[in-house]
């Protein structure tokens, strides 16, 4: 008699019994009462007649068999005479009910597992123009060793029962709803209700009444088995209820019932149902309950590996008919959890469950459009993770279920792809084929890394963010350090083939950076350091992985500090980040300086003071050094008083505990600008510094100026080529960014402008722009251009140049600041020799009334220049300015007794050229240093000299008068000469 069929849908036969450490319980062979014997009980008349299981015929050795001989013994069918032995030495005689039909678990022996090595021979025709050629459907299904039967092929047929009986169907439904309206007290009732009700769904496609009947009470029916669910976890393993529960839901799922999807309801029992299975407790416990507590007529250990076989057969039946793969998306949200379990048994059985689903999902794959499995990326990297799990048989189901995985990743990127991806899609087959041909099944799914690149090629950039942030949730898994080693090596080996597709680089960048302190081993750090360092050095990804790690609180925990520290660039990259991170910083200093200081220029700078520690960026350091100093001298210029409360903090990022009163943005410019020295080899320089106090002067308000003198004159006299780069540098730096950064780069400027470098300068970036600050409002400015005029005036050939701002530079001798004035005259002084007649006799009219300044040294060199100025007067003009030098004969005569002996000596001395001058000849007395009231003899005699020469030219007692009064000289030595005249 041929074996009936059940129903519309049919048993899968691929399923296998699940992988224990024990060895396992063999299938049931396929028996079946006669039909003719009438059933003595209305409860075995309500019972089901079991299917039946086709004889699975020996097949050959598998092709792709890389599990240990043990494992494999474990997962073959066996025996169908030993399966029914065993299955009947597990049943006691008090529940013959199970004798009569008893259950069938299909098992397939491993020769449709089929072989990993891809080969794909509709490729190997590519040649260099790919777009040419026509992508089909053959081209997937010609990879050898990927399941390729039909839908109809791969199911093994079981049971149908035919159409049933009127009165046997109203007298299951009326038993049936008897059981909605009570309670079910007893196991017998409740295996009845189970059987009932799969004797139902059995003739449910020719009786349109049991349709409408079970389509009516699906929430019933859901929450009875709820409730037998929840009533039977205590003692699960002691009663088939629990896998009846399962092969119900199995069988109405077959056919097109579902009750574990379409509600919230639903998706809760199915969570139930999932822990329920998943946690018990490992096979090792069992067997030691069940010597404490005996299990009266049930073999524990067969009834436990049954029981894990339906609800895999239950998982099964949701995905044979699942064009969409919104059920393996179901199946997969609800084995997440699990796949990723810190207990062994239950990361092994949420292992076996999902590669069973894997398996019959790639072999019954009918796929359309739209598709609903939207986690790809997630499903790779937890079976890659599993496949370097430390439990052996774990690592063997997930190596099987990868294998079926990237049958069902094949076609789905088939069916999704872009027509006019075409060329795209076939070199990543192309791809694909090649990177499985290096390797043997069992050497690829020993090193799970290769499991990335082998997927990498069809993820889209969302998987691959999925991928990654998936591998990094596996970091945190302490218990077990070889997933730890595996989740570095698969992240490391997917960023460096994925290149620049990837999305949501921020988010991967946070969870890095919150993983780092939970990560043990230095070479799984480093690995994950080098992660950060393949996405920095990418242009597309450089700024927004640098503004990530800029965003954490300062100064930078050891974890962040140490990746900043040891970033594992390639040197053609290094001057990329690091000006990236240096222009962070520059972009700050064009706000406004009233304005509070941003947080970003604070977290730049501790982080290139960690980056100079780290020294992996050397290259790029000494390339960018004038940058970089540059950069944070004028950091430094605006961290001057402040305090971390004057940043603008972004919110959340301190608690009032973590903010430190002792932490300045200062503190954070000066260590960066020392640590940049040393690592540049600027040792003398920072010598020079630390001697003359230079770091304290950078840090005052009042000498920041002072200490980039100092230490600009410091790089010009021992580091001659960095301090030229510098100057040619802040060549088009000096008008940008607010007064602080223009202040900070014009003190340097003009320190570098003694450089002979400096001559080759065109006169717009030298001359002109300092004839510019001459203008400014601020005094510094002005400051700053008369010491470059006057370093400048030491080139010959400047010289003709700054002639040019002679009136502007005469005018500031008026000025109140001394500074000021003092250079003006240093500059004139330079220049005196080489002014025309009419600006000489100008300036030696301002000269002279500066003779008597408060300000000493004013004073002085106002005579000093007056004094040049006469030498320098030709010969043929001498007449012009004869009358001005006699009328500064009398000052000069009263300062040389100055209290200040400088003034008084230099008053001498132009008083002798005075007399050059003149061709006089000046007593030896005018030389006298002792004050005049106790020598008056000798005044006499100066005073009987000066009045014989000025007869008829100079009044000396008016003008005597007149300037003592005018310059408040001292009334005692301004009598004394007067009375001498």
């Amino acid at each position: 008699m041929p074996l009936p069929h059940r129903g519309r849908g049919s048993r899968l036969a691929g399923s296998r019994v699940a992988s224990t450490s024990l060895p396992r319980a063999t299938a049931y062979s396929p028996r079946r009462a006669g039909r003719g014997t009438p059933l003595p009980s209305h409860a075995q008349r309500l019972t089901r007649r079991r299917h039946f299981s086709e004889q699975v015929p020996p097949g050959p050795e598998p092709q792709a068999d890389f599990r240990s001989g043990k494992w494999r013994q474990e997962r073959a069918g066996g025996d169908a005479r030993d399966s029914r032995r065993s299955a009947r030495a597990g049943m006691g005689s008090r529940h013959r009910i199970c004798s009569q039909e008893e259950i069938v678990i299909p098992c397939a022996s491993d020769n449709d597992s089929g072989s990993v090595d891809l080969q794909l021979s509709n490729l190997e025709d590519v040649k260099n123009d790919a777009s040419s050629l026509e992508l089909t459907d053959s081209d997937i299904s010609d990879i050898a060793g990927l399941p390729q039967e039909s839908l109809t092929d791969s199911f093994r047929h079981l049971t149908q029962q035919g159409p049933l009986s009127e009165p046997i169907v109203e007298r299951l439904i009326q038993s049936i709803q008897e059981f909605f309206n009570g309670d079910l007290q007893s196991e017998l009732e409740k295996l009845t209700f189970l059987r009932s009700l799969c004797s139902l769904s059995r003739a449910l496609p020719y009786d349109e009444t049991i349709g409408a009947f079970i389509h009516s009470h699906i929430e019933d029916i859901v929450h009875i088995l709820n409730m037998l669910v929840e009533e039977e976890l205590p003692h699960s393993l002691f009663s088939p209820v629990h896998q009846e529960v399962f092969v119900t839901i199995a069988d109405l799922s077959y056919q097109d019932v579902h009750l574990l999807l379409g509600s919230e309801d639903r998706a809760d029992f199915f969570s139930l149902l999932t822990k329920s299975i998943i946690t018990l407790p490992p096979v090792k416990t069992l067997t030691q309950l069940e010597e404490i507590v005996p299990s009266g007529s049930y073999n524990t250990e067969s009834l436990y590996r049954q029981t894990l076989q339906a609800f895999s057969e239950m998982l099964q039946s949701l995905v044979v008919k699942d064009p969409h793969l919104e059920n393996l998306d179901t199946i997969f949200k609800q084995m997440d959890p699990w796949l990723q379990s810190t207990k062994d048994h239950e990361r092994e059985r949420a292992a076996v469950s999902m590669a069973e689903v894997l398996k019959c999902s790639s072999r019954h794959l009918s796929l359309k459009l739209p598709l609903q499995f939207q986690r790809l990326g997630r499903l790779v990297a937890l079976m890659a993770l599993l496949c370097g799990d430390p439990v052996k048989e774990v690592a063997e189901e997930a190596a099987e279920g990868t294998h079926y995985l990237l049958h069902i990743t094949l076609r789905l990127k088939y069916v999704t792809h872009d027509k006019k991806n075409h060329p795209s899609l076939r070199r990543a087959m192309k791809k694909c084929q090649e990177l499985l041909e290096l390797y043997s099944i069992k050497q690829f799914y020993s090193c799970p890394f290769r499991i990335a690149q082998v997927f990498e090629v069809f993820l889209n950039s969302n998987e691959l963010c999925q991928f990654v942030m998936t591998i990094l949730d596996g970091l945190k898994n302490l218990k077990h350090p070889c997933t730890q080693k595996s989740a570095g090596e698969l992240l490391i080996t997917l960023v460096e083939n994925a290149e620049s597709r990837f999305e949501k680089v921020p988010e991967i960048m946070g969870v890095i950076c919150a993983q780092l302190s939970i990560i043990s081993q230095p070479r799984v750090r480093q690995q994950i350091i080098n992660t950060v360092s393949l996405f920095i050095s990418r242009p597309k990804y450089t700024d927004i992985v640098i503004s990530h790690l800029l965003c954490h609180p300062v100064p930078y925990d050891r974890h962040l500090a140490e990746l900043w520290r040891t970033l594992d660039v390639k040197l053609p990259s290094t001057t990329w980040i690091l000006w990236r991170l240096l222009r962070k910083l520059q972009k700050c200093h064009n706000a406004p300086t009233h304005e509070k200081m941003a947080y970003m220029a604070v977290a730049a700078t501790d982080a290139l003071y960690e980056v100079f520690v780290g020294n992996r960026l050397r290259a790029a350091t000494f390339r960018l050094f004038p940058q970089l100093l540059m950069t944070l001298l004028i950091q430094i210029h605006h961290s001057i008083g402040l305090t971390m409360s004057d940043v603008t903090i972004p919110s959340g990022l301190y608690t009032e505990q973590e903010m430190s009163s002792q932490v300045t943005p200062l503190c954070f410019a000066i260590q960066a600008t020392k640590t940049l020295l040393l690592r540049t080899l600027c040792w003398q320089e920072f010598n020079i510094m630390e001697k003359n106090k230079g770091w304290t002067l950078l840090e005052g308000k009042d000498g920041h100026l002072q200490g980039i003198s100092l230490l600009a004159n410091a790089l010009l006299e021992r580091n001659h080529l960095f301090a030229n780069k510098i100057m040619y540098l802040l060549v088009p730096l000096l008008n940008r960014g607010n007064d602080k950064h223009k202040l900070t780069s014009a003190g340097f400027f003009v320190e570098l402008l003694q450089s002979p470098m400096a001559r080759r300068l065109p006169s717009i970036y030298s001359i002109a722009r300092l004839k510019d600050w001459l203008h400014h409002g601020n005094n510094v400015f002005k400051t700053l251009a008369l010491k470059g005029l006057h370093y400048l005036t030491r080139h010959q050939e400047m010289r003709e140049g700054i002639k040019s701002l002679l009136p502007c530079i005469l005018d500031l001798l008026c000025e109140t600041d001394e500074k000021i004035v003092l250079l003006a005259i240093q500059i004139l002084l330079q220049l005196v020799e080489t002014m025309d007649f009419t600006t000489l006799t100008a300036m030696m009219k301002t000269l002279f009334s500066l003779f008597g300044d408060v300000r000493p040294d004013v004073h002085r060199f106002s005579m000093t220049l007056f004094g040049a100025s006469i030498k320098s007067v030709k010969y043929t003009d001498k007449k012009g300015i004869e009358n001005q030098v006699l009328d500064s004969l009398v000052p000069l005569l009263l300062y040389s007794q100055d209290e200040n002996d400088a003034v008084a000596e230099e008053s001498r001395q132009v008083l002798t050229i005075c007399a050059q001058f003149l061709k006089w000849k000046l007593p030896q007395e005018v030389y006298c240093k002792d004050p005049w009231y106790i020598r008056c003899g000798k005044v006499g005699k100066v005073c009987k000299f000066f009045g014989k020469k000025c007869k008829g030219k100079v009044n000396l007692v008016a003008q005597t008068l007149m300037f003592s009064k005018n310059a408040k000289i001292p009334i005692r030595r301004a009598a004394v000469l007067f009375g001498s005249y």
